[in-house]
């Protein structure tokens, strides 16, 4: 016969009086979790005790029930009720709903089981029903209050249920980490979530923070120039959706349609320009995102003038700067910090700012044939550039009649093709020289020939120089003179010095424009451009006039102009690089000091895959490489451009005398330094890189080729 199942026998469930309860000391849980016995009594008064206590009669000495039953789990319980008897909301001798235990185990045993066997719920039932609660009628602030959690966190829950239901069941199988739900959460599309994981679950790289920049890749940032331009309220006005992060710092969210932002950008832009243009009266205004660097070179560029202190903010100028001087005078000599002074001295400081900061006023004439640039800067706020006019716009000169330096007569200007285009218009005794007149019997005396002219003028050339050798101050005073031509006026006057001064602009490279070193350029650029007279005729005694100092900066600014170290298809320009490499060395220049790093844009997502893993493993080293190199290229710039970042390395294009790759990277190779021992250094001490490098032999035959063809035409 089979042996019967002997049945097991529960606990019995009772209702005891709370006065006849106590806490047994055998509790085994010491240490407070979770939440507070105030919050646990406020949820017990609104829907009653969902659990009952676990509790074992006490018994005398001689093994006798005495009426009081010790509670060895769910002491928090019982400590919530006593709140509420404490606070008169429930009775000394409420019914308790209880578990009586019996048997032999010990009460130790009981606590021990009771929390050792609970499991917490989980996170995925947790989101779940509060989305229940949400769609039954309860808000946010509802849910918070009734289960003690922050507003905020609410949210993030109902945020958490709204991910794919894929995904959510890989969650809950723990084939997906919380972090990852969290950061699928930014978005709404189950679609665009499910196309990510599948990317991602075959890749190595599975982190929270790639999920959220795969999610966002075709996202434009709230803290982006364009969107703090329009206004996130008047793109989702438009119609346009802004993802969120509630579980991460987003800045704002991502706005999910590009399109429409700039559609919006470019209205407004355009409505501005309109506005400009009719408010000021420039005859052309252009608008865009963004202009190519160099956009403004082959305009003439002119400056308008500060309006003038009125005799009222003048007077309000000497006080405030008197005040101020003395106030800041005072305080350096004082011993110990005052709060009240420094806001004075700020305030006066605004103040003055204000005064100094007036409008600069445009010639109405230069205005209407002149135009302006705007564009959207970094900030998020319109960039002007005002006074460019285009050379089919420049007024046409008149012909001028005047006294020649070389004669005292009247000079009829005449065209280039005429007589005096060789002498440039030089004329003795009122006669333009270079016009072969007959011999006059009237006692009128012939002007020079062409060549007593000439030789004259070679002396008094060579005489100069000697002179101007002599003065090394007027001598960099006159080149200087020729470089501010050059630089700042496009149809100024002539300068007798035989210098040339090339500027190349780039307009071909994008993004340029908007590095800290063209930004400088520009501010340099525009603040010589305001002082500088308005006039090209005028800027020698201004530069006479300048002090030592303002004179070696401006000189500077016009020479660096003329750098030109770009490498073409076309012309390697070796010796020239060659030399840009002894500059380096003296200024002890590098790109990695100038702030320089390899990005998606700027060189990373425009190589091959060979070159970005290229980059990682000198930079990084091998291990480094594995991490990326099974990834489709826009991942694997995206991901290089990270481990990069910090790391020193350069392109070997870049790379100059000064610019060392960090051992502490991880490099397997450092660059040669180019070393400079002294002043008289050749070009060819310097180590190009293999690019620049040219076969002198290969040239050579090229070169012969040449000259032979040459010589058998002349032949």
């Amino acid at each position: 016969m089979a042996q019967a199942i002997q049945k097991i026998t529960l606990n019995a469930g009772r209702d005891i009086p709370f006065n006849k309860l106590v806490l047994s000391q055998q509790n085994v849980r010491k240490t407070n979790a979770g939440i507070s016995i105030e919050e646990l009594a406020e949820d017990i008064a609104h829907r009653g005790l969902l659990t009952s206590l676990n509790v074992r009669a006490e018994v005398d000495g001689d093994g006798n029930e005495t009426g009081i039953y010790r509670i060895p789990a769910g002491g928090r319980r019982y400590r919530a009720l006593e709140l509420l008897v404490n606070q008169k909301k429930l009775s000394k001798t409420a019914a308790i709903p209880c578990i009586v235990s019996k048997g032999d185990a010990l009460e130790v045993e009981d606590s021990l089981a009771e929390n050792v066997s609970r499991v917490d719920l989980h996170p995925l039932d947790e989101f779940r029903a509060i989305m229940t609660l949400r769609e039954q009628g309860l808000d946010e602030e509802e849910i918070a209050v009734r289960f003690h959690m922050s507003v905020a966190t609410v949210k993030q829950r109902l945020r958490l249920a709204s991910v794919s239901p894929r995904l959510l069941e890989f969650y809950a199988n723990d084939e997906m980490k919380l972090g990852q739900v969290m950061a699928f959460s930014i978005t709404n599309d189950h679609v665009r979530q499910e196309q990510v994981w599948d990317t991602i679950s075959r890749s190595h790289n599975q982190d929270a923070y790639y999920i959220r920049r795969m999610l966002t890749e075709t996202a434009v940032r709230a803290s982006d120039r364009r969107a703090v331009y329009v206004g996130i309220d008047v793109y989702e006005a438009a119609g346009g959706l802004v993802m969120r992060d509630l579980f991460e710092q987003d800045n704002g969210g991502w706005l999910q349609d590009p399109a429409l932002l700039e559609q919006l950008v470019l209205e407004k832009l355009t409505a501005e320009a309109e506005t400009l243009k009719a408010h000021e009266g420039w005859k052309w205004v252009e608008a865009a995102f963004d202009f190519p660097y160099g956009h403004t070179s082959g305009l003439r560029r002119f400056y308008g003038e500060r309006v003038e202190y009125s005799e009222e903010e003048l007077a309000r100028h000497d006080a405030l700067k008197a005040e101020y001087d003395k106030l800041d005078a005072e305080y350096a000599e004082a011993e110990s910090y005052s709060e009240e002074t420094e806001a004075r001295l700020e305030e006066l400081g605004n103040a003055l700012d204000a005064l100094n900061d007036r409008p600069y006023v445009f010639d109405r004439e230069d205005v209407a044939r002149g135009g302006a640039f705007i564009s959207l800067g970094a900030d998020g706020e319109p960039r002007l550039e005002r006074g460019f006019v285009r050379p089919e716009d420049e007024p046409v000169a008149e012909p001028q009649t005047g006294v020649d330096d070389y004669g005292d007569g009247d000079v009829q200007g005449e065209t280039e093709t005429g007589p005096t285009s060789a002498n440039r218009g030089i004329s003795v005794n009122g006669k333009p020289v270079g016009i072969e007149e007959p011999e006059e019997d009237d006692g009128k005396v012939r002007p020079l020939s062409d060549r007593v002219i000439e030789d004259l003028t070679a002396a008094r050339t060579v005489a100069l120089r000697n002179a101007l050798a002599n003065d090394p101050v007027m001598a960099f005073i006159a080149a200087l003179h020729v470089a501010v031509l050059k630089i700042f006026y496009r149809y100024g006057a002539d300068s007798c010095l035989e210098i040339t001064l090339q500027h190349t602009a780039f307009s071909q490279t994008q993004g340029l424009g908007d590095t800290i070193w063209a930004k400088e350029i520009e501010q340099r650029q525009e603040s010589w451009g305001y002082d500088l007279p308005g006039n090209a005729d005028e800027v020698w005694n201004y530069l006479i006039a300048l002090d030592q100092d303002s004179r070696m900066a401006l000189f500077a600014h016009c020479v660096s102009l003329s750098v030109n170290t770009t490498v073409q298809g076309w012309n390697r320009r070796t010796k020239e690089t060659a030399h840009a490499m002894q500059l380096a060395h003296s200024l002890g220049f590098g790109m990695v000091a100038a702030g320089w790093t390899p990005t998606v844009d700027n060189y990373l997502g425009r190589v091959t895959k060979a070159h970005i893993l290229q980059a990682v493993r000198e930079a990084k080293g091998e291990q480094s490489t594995q991490l990326i190199d099974h990834l489709k290229k826009p991942d694997m710039a995206r991901e290089a451009a990270r481990l990069l970042e910090g790391s020193g390395w350069l392109p070997e294009v870049l790379r100059l005398p000064v610019d060392r790759i960090p051992a502490e990277a991880g490099l397997d190779a450092v660059l040669e330094d180019a070393v400079v021992e002294d002043d008289t250094t050749q070009a060819a001490d310097f180590d190009l890189p293999a690019f620049l490098t040219v076969d002198e032999e290969a040239e050579g035959a090229a070169t012969d080729s040449i000259d032979g063809e040459h010589l058998q035409a002349a032949e």
